[in-house]
């Protein structure tokens, strides 16, 4: 926004203009003045009274002559007849004119959308709605035509409003529409200048005491924020002039010019963060779905491994069972085995047992034939040792011609054993048979 146009403030005046121009400035002021009351200037004078009177001379005039004629005769009589018609036609006349402009000059047109003020010998008597009004008293007239339909625009700028930390900003423009409810009390309590000097004071005052609670970082926010409280506050003080404010906003700050420097690079701080954001946003969202497509592959996977598991699970079980089926078969086949051979041992134990017995009784009854036996095989062993008894050897290693060297030592060492060698007989078992583990042939 220009300095110019922040700089601009709106003027409530009054203007005197005859009845014609009325409508225009009302709608439409000038210079950029807003005109809320037009003091008519008045075409209504009292020289419509001015034929009435000579109306009137004009009538006692005729009366005069009237009377006149009847006291003359001939030509006299004539001359004051005619006379005394010519008064009364001139004063028909001049009545007519003046009944007529009297009827003119009583007519009032009010604008639609304004009320008049009616004043009767300069005291205020009631108000004129819109329309054609008569006006019939002489002295009664209308002063002010006052706007109460328009909602009027006021802008008014607060220039150097110090803020919070006493900053003072170049300029608040602070705009607001107001309508006058009462044009009796507007034009005789304050007037059209006056209420715009009050008005202005009172936007002032509410826009700084605003301004000093707000920080100069925050300034912006003036734009377009609440105002309200602040309407309600101005509803209150102009409530008194018949004035009503019904909108109000706050459209442009200015700052200084360090300030707007300072908002600059943190509105573009802002800006580059806002678009980092989004780029993060951005990745974070590739990154998510790439991560949830890995994880849904993964689940995948797991889910076929799984599956293989369960499936492995079910081989390894029936591998298991088949192991158990088998090895339960193998314990009943060597539980058999194990029985069987126990019997069989049990059985060949319990015959040899009778045949011990037997035998234990055949001994016990042939014990001589016994003892017979025993004595044969104690002379058999007793020959047997005899016969594997060692024989001694003598070498002479002593005399004139013996040979006493270390080879003929070795030598002798060597065939001895070749000569002390005998065949040794098998050896039987006590009873006559042959030994354990041995078959005759």
């Amino acid at each position: 926004m220009s300095t110019a146009r922040v700089n601009r403030k709106s003027v409530i005046s009054e203007a005197v203009a005859p009845w014609s121009d009325i409508a225009q400035l009302l709608r439409g002021g000038e210079a950029g003045t807003l005109v809320p009351v037009i003091i008519p200037r008045h075409r209504r004078r009292l020289w419509w009274m001015l034929p009435l009177w000579l109306s009137l001379f004009a009538l006692l005039t005729g009366v005069m002559l009237s009377l006149r004629e009847t006291d003359s005769d001939g030509a006299a009589d004539l001359a004051y007849g005619a006379l005394a018609g010519l008064a009364y036609g001139a004063g028909a006349l001049l009545l007519a004119i003046g009944t007529l402009w009297w009827w003119r000059s009583s007519i009032v047109e009010i604008e639609q959308g304004t009320n008049g003020v009616l004043t009767r010998y300069g005291a205020v008597t009631r108000t004129l709605d819109a329309g054609r009004h008569y006006l019939w008293h002489p002295w009664s007239r209308v002063d002010f035509v006052v706007d109460t339909a328009t909602e009027i625009p006021y802008s008014a700028p607060v220039m150097a409003c110090p803020t919070q930390e006493n900053v003072p900003l170049r300029s608040i423009e602070f705009f607001l529409k107001f309508r006058i409810t009462d044009a009796v009390r507007f034009v005789r309590t304050i007037g059209a200048g006056n209420f715009d000097l009050v008005l202005s004071s009172a936007v002032q005052d509410a826009i700084r005491q605003r301004a000093r609670k707000m920080r100069t970082e925050r300034a912006y926010d003036l734009r377009g924020s609440d105002v309200a409280d602040m309407q309600e506050l101005l509803n209150r003080q102009l409530e008194r002039y018949g004035v009503r404010i019904t909108g109000s906003n706050i459209p442009d700050v200015q700052l200084p010019t360090q300030y707007q420097q300072h908002l600059a690079t943190r509105e573009r701080v802002a800006k580059e963060r806002t678009a980092y954001e989004q780029e993060w946003g951005l990745i974070r969202k590739r990154r998510i779905d790439s991560l949830g497509m890995d994880i849904e592959r993964a689940k995948k996977v797991r889910d076929a491994r799984v599956v293989e598991v369960k499936a492995a699970l079910n081989n390894a079980r029936e591998q298991v069972a088949q192991l158990l089926e088998e090895q339960e078969t193998n314990a009943q086949r060597v539980r058999f085995e194990i029985e069987t051979r126990g019997r069989s041992g049990l059985i060949s134990a319990e015959n040899e047992a009778r045949a011990q017995r037997a035998l234990a009784r055949a001994y016990r009854d042939n014990r001589a034939v016994l003892q017979y036996e025993l004595a044969r095989r104690r002379l058999e062993v007793g020959a047997e040792l005899a016969s594997k008894a060692p024989r001694p050897v003598v070498v002479r290693t002593d005399g004139g011609s013996g040979d006493t060297s270390a080879l003929s030592t070795l030598l002798a060492a060597q065939l001895l054993p070749r000569t002390t060698e005998l065949p040794t007989a098998p050896a039987r078992d006590v009873d006559g048979g042959p030994p354990d583990g041995e078959t005759d042939a």
